[in-house]
C-alpha cells in the first residue's frame, strides 16, 4: 500500500479555535481521519486511553497544563508520533525536556507551508514506527515458537528419555517430513506428553 492510500488518525490537543479551524487545510480528510480535537490534557488522556492515534499534536499552552509531561508519556507509552507546538518564549525549555524522548517540537507561530512540512515528517516517523512494530511482532512470534519447541524437547527428554540433540533432531525431522512448522510438531508433542 502506498503512502497516498494510507489514512492516519490524529488527536489534536488545542484550546485555540483559530488553530483548530485551520487544521483541515493542513490535514486533509482524505489522508488524516478521524481528526479528534480536545481542548485540555484531561480530555486528551481519556481519548488516548480509549484508542490509538497515529499522531498527537499538542498546541501549548493548554488551560490545565503546558502538556510537556503528557507529550513525553504519550510518545513513551503509545505507538504515536507527537508534535508539540510551543511559543517562542517556552521553546528552549520545551526542547530540553522533549527532544531526548523523540517528541517533534516546533515554534509558534507557524506558516501553513511549515505545518504541511511537519505533517510530512509525522507520516515518515509513523511509517518507521510501523516497520519497527512489525519486526518486533515477528521476533516475539519467533521467541514464542522457540519456547514452545524447547518445552516439547524437554518433554521428550523427560518422558521418552531422549537426549537433547536427539529430541531436537526428532522435532526438526518430523517437521520436514510432514512439511509443517516446528511449532505444530511441538504443540502435538506437548498435547501427547504434557
Amino acid at each position: 500500500m502506498s503512502l497516498k492510500e494510507k489514512i492516519y488518525s490524529v488527536l489534536v490537543v488545542s484550546a485555540s479555535e483559530k488553530f483548530n479551524q485551520a487544521l483541515p487545510e493542513v490535514f486533509p480528510v482524505s489522508t488524516f481521519s478521524p481528526i479528534n480535537t480536545v481542548c485540555d490534557i484531561s480530555a486528551a488522556k481519556r481519548a488516548i486511553s480509549e484508542r490509538d492515534f497515529d499522531f498527537l499534536i499538542v498546541n501549548s499552552p493548554l488551560p490545565d497544563d503546558a502538556g510537556l509531561r503528557f507529550a513525553v508519556d504519550a510518545v513513551s507509552s503509545y505507538p504515536t508520533v507527537v508534535l508539540f507546538l510551543a511559543r517562542a518564549e517556552h521553546y528552549t525549555d520545551a526542547y530540553d525536556e522533549l527532544a531526548e524522548h523523540g517528541v517533534f517540537l516546533m515554534q509558534k507561530p507557524l506558516s501553513k507551508a511549515t505545518f504541511q512540512l511537519a505533517a510530512g515528517w509525522l507520516v515518515s516517523a509513523r511509517e518507521r514506527i510501523r516497520k519497527t512494530e512489525k519486526k518486533t511482532l515477528s521476533i516475539e512470534e519467533k521467541m514464542a515458537e522457540i519456547r514452545l519447541v524447547n518445552r516439547a524437547k524437554w518433554l521428550l527428554i523427560s518422558e521418552v528419555k531422549m537426549t537433547e540433540p536427539d529430541a531436537h533432531r526428532y522435532i526438526e525431522k518430523l517437521a520436514m517430513d510432514r512439511c509443517v512448522p516446528r511449532r505444530q510438531i511441538a504443540e502435538e508433542i506437548i498435547k501427547t506428553y504434557g
